[in-house]
């Protein structure tokens, strides 16, 4: 019997994401603080017990936090090919660098490297790994978690997808190159044939400085990814969660 897939959003990029029964962690970050971006939210709460794989999809102090990592429990930490020497300090995982074209099993689930179109460096380090995406398949059921991403040509052979967890904005009022936008993120929903979308990367963190309260442009995302969706993709089923908030896709 095929199972629902479970999806938490923690924040930002960070989702617990259980498929066919193999539980993965996107690019955690569980911080109320990291580099120069403050959380807009409560601390998050991560669900005990075992973690099959956490994915991490890029470099940037935002998608790889290194105290967040520190806290898990062990098990595999699937990162950029070039990045193991930033992860010397995190003890009790198997680091496993990987590029575009990968696959390896986690569990029952297989998944899937895939390129995404994005900056992979870090900043004030010299190491250097490509952007990643992840396509999971599990129990039938295909799930994707581009990390940060623009759209490009080669996307629509990821489809069709039972989920796609897609990035519509960033931490900060303006995006830079290499993100989806509202619009564009609608678009990659079209492109991917995906059945849900849980929309993801945006309203959890501003830059430190930035007035109490939650600026204008961390709420903006959200409701214009709703109006793009009903527009360019009414047949994909929205999925909108605050940070914490939990939903199942089911078979």
């Amino acid at each position: 019997m095929t199972e629902s897939i479970d999806v938490t959003w923690i924040g930002h990029s960070t989702v617990d994401l259980t498929v066919g029964g193999v539980r993965f962690l996107t690019d955690p970050v569980l911080r109320m603080r990291v580099a120069h971006l403050q959380r807009r939210w409560p601390r998050p709460v991560l669900a005990p017990g075992p973690i099959d794989a956490v994915l991490i999809s890029h470099l940037h102090h935002d998608h790889l936090d290194l105290p967040s990592l520190q806290r898990l429990p062990g098990g595999p930490v699937i990162v950029p090919r070039g990045a193991g020497p930033l992860l010397k300090r995190v003890r009790g995982h198997d680091i496993v660098e990987v590029q575009p074209g990968d696959t390896l099993d986690v569990g029952d689930a297989r998944v899937n490297v895939v390129h995404a179109e994005h900056r992979g460096n870090r900043t004030l380090s010299k190491v250097h790994g490509p952007p990643l995406g992840f396509v999971i398949e599990a129990d039938e059921r295909r799930v994707y978690f581009p990390g940060d991403t623009d759209l490009f040509d080669d996307m629509q052979s990821f489809g069709p997808l039972d989920l796609a967890l897609l990035p519509i904005w960033g931490w900060g009022p303006r995006l830079g190159p290499g993100h989806l936008d509202p619009h564009r993120a609608a678009e990659a929903a079209v492109l991917l044939g995906a059945g849900s979308v849980v929309p993801i990367h945006w309203g959890t963190f501003s830059p430190i400085g930035v007035m109490p309260g939650r600026p204008t442009w961390l709420d903006m995302p959200g409701p214009a990814f709703a109006a793009a969706m009903a527009t360019v993709d009414p047949s994909s089923h929205l999925i909108s969660l605050e940070p914490g908030g939990a939903t199942q896709i089911a078979a």
